[in-house]
């Protein structure tokens, strides 16, 4: 069974779904003012990991996530451009689908815009006011905070507590400090649109109740973003949407933690932010083995921890990849006429399901799967020097195939190897081939198979592998007999 960690109650839960084999969330997406940093990169994959998941579960998903594309950084873009807050959303929504897409993250079921729902957002806005939980002032509206006993409950914060967090406003008419703006009365030149409260525009916190609530009902099962977010946006959301409808909004509340450059939270205001395709442009690999290499180095720590970003971390998400793809471009495509370990297969590729569903139920453990993994390869690659026939490589592939779509890993064709060489004396070079090119000569080839050979008579089984993972990017595959000789062919 399926538990996941719950903000609001602080513990593991078992999920269960408000209707059955469907799962209905939301996740709040990005402000478009500008590129997109690694720190959004996370929280994108983490959701989109766990909706693979829940698909491969045998859920249907009915995913939303929100562009809010009406807010004051938007504004002063559009100011300092000269142009509409129309163009500077549409370049930036633009920037966010290239840049996602390089990184594998699938569209969102829906995709809602704050300034498509005024509708929803003016009605609701007009329900608090109704039910004496916010007031109006000259052309603004506010939450009164105190009207909501239950607020606190999420970021577990004593209302006396509380100060004012990101995006709260000091307003001397405001009843309370905490008190917070469902609708803005207009500025000269900022968008702005008609309201019972005179021309204005929406609060950032109300956006995502109404285009929640308008897309997955008043209540739905998971709604999920970044830990910056649970207070005061999360919180915030709580209060207007359960004060409204008298109901709960989310039933699991998910949250991503941060990433960290040298133990330092990422973020713009610091400037210690690298943006995806900064990271992409940067990459001596093609995109698409870019964008595995991303994705594995983020699942490589739990969702919930904090996450340090370094060049090494990435080179060492690139050598992990370098031996699961040694043995999907290279070593599972041969054909091969023994079936002596055959039989083992089941076994190993048994296990390792039952050890990635039992991660993966465990609060989304992406690297405990990962690590399920990693056995099976270790498990296949000892069958390959027994003896796998063709058809149980074909298997073998597609079980990798399978399991790793649910981390949108193993999902490529080629790949692009690199090595360190040994040259005279303490010199080194560094090369990078990749999986399909063939460029030795027969001399070189069985050059390099001696030498493997020796290396596996020593107990280097380090320096075997590496010789054999070079000879399989030039599309060189190596045979080991019983005997303890091998051979090779193209």
């Amino acid at each position: 069974m399926l538990s996941i960690y719950n903000t609001l109650t602080g513990k593991k839960e078992l999920f269960h779904s408000l209707q059955p084999k469907i799962v209905r969330m939301y996740v709040c997406g990005v402000t478009v003012y500008d590129y997109c940093h690694i720190g959004h990169a996370r929280s994108a994959l983490v959701f989109d990991v766990i909706r693979r998941y829940l698909e491969f579960s045998g859920y249907e998903v009915e995913f939303v996530k929100n562009f809010t594309d009406v807010d004051d950084k938007i504004i002063k873009r559009a100011h300092e451009r000269g142009v509409s807050c129309d163009v500077i959303t549409a370049e930036f929504i633009e920037a966010y689908y290239q840049d996602m897409g390089k990184l594998g993250i699938r569209r969102a079921t829906n995709e809602p815009k704050a300034t498509e729902h005024m509708a929803e957002i003016i009605e609701l806005v007009s329900t608090l006011i109704q039910k004496g939980l916010a007031y109006p002032v000259a052309g603004d509206v506010y939450f009164q905070v105190e009207k909501y006993q239950a607020y606190g409950r999420l970021s577990k914060r004593k209302l006396e507590d509380l100060q004012a967090g990101a995006r709260v406003d000091v307003d001397e008419r405001k009843r309370h400090p905490m008190d917070f703006a469902l609708w803005k009365g207009s500025k000269p030149g900022d968008p702005a649109w008609e309201s019972p409260w005179g021309l204005g525009r929406p609060g950032w916190h109300i956006e995502c109740s109404a285009m929640a609530m308008r897309h997955l009902g008043e209540t739905f099962d998971i709604h999920g973003g970044g830990m910056d977010l649970i207070f005061p946006h999360h919180e915030n959301e709580i209060a207007q949407s359960c004060g409204a409808t008298g109901k709960e909004f989310a039933r699991y509340w998910i949250h991503n933690g941060f990433v960290q450059i040298n133990q330092e939270k990422m973020s713009k205001s610091l400037g210690n932010f690298f943006t995806i395709r900064e990271i992409f442009e940067k990459s001596k690999w093609p995109e698409a083995e870019t964008g595995e290499m991303m994705r594995y180095f983020l699942l490589g720590t739990h969702y919930r921890s904090p996450l340090d970003f370094s060049d090494k971390s990435i080179d060492e998400a690139k050598n992990a990849l370098n031996g699961f793809y040694d043995l999907l471009v290279t070593r599972l495509i041969e054909p091969e006429e023994r079936t002596t370990a055959d039989k083992g297969l089941a076994g190993v590729i048994e296990r390792c399901r039952v050890a990635f569903r039992e991660a993966m139920d465990d609060d989304f453990s992406t690297p405990v799967a990962i690590a399920a993994l990693q056995g099976m390869r270790s498990g296949v690659n000892k069958l390959l020097e027994e003896g796998l026939s063709t058809e149980a490589r074909k298997i073998a592939k597609e079980e990798f195939r399978s399991l790793g779509n649910c981390l949108g890993l193993f999902q490529l064709d080629k790949w692009r190897f690199n090595y360190t060489i040994e040259l005279a004396g303490d010199l080194t070079m560094s090369i990078s081939v990749r999986g399909d090119l063939t460029t030795l000569t027969d001399s070189e080839i069985e050059g390099k198979r001696i030498e493997r050979d020796e290396a596996r008579k020593q107990k280097n089984f380090k320096k075997a592998d590496e010789i054999r993972q070079f000879l399989a990017s030039r599309g060189i595959v190596i045979e080991d007999k019983p005997d303890g000789t091998s051979r090779w062919k193209r």
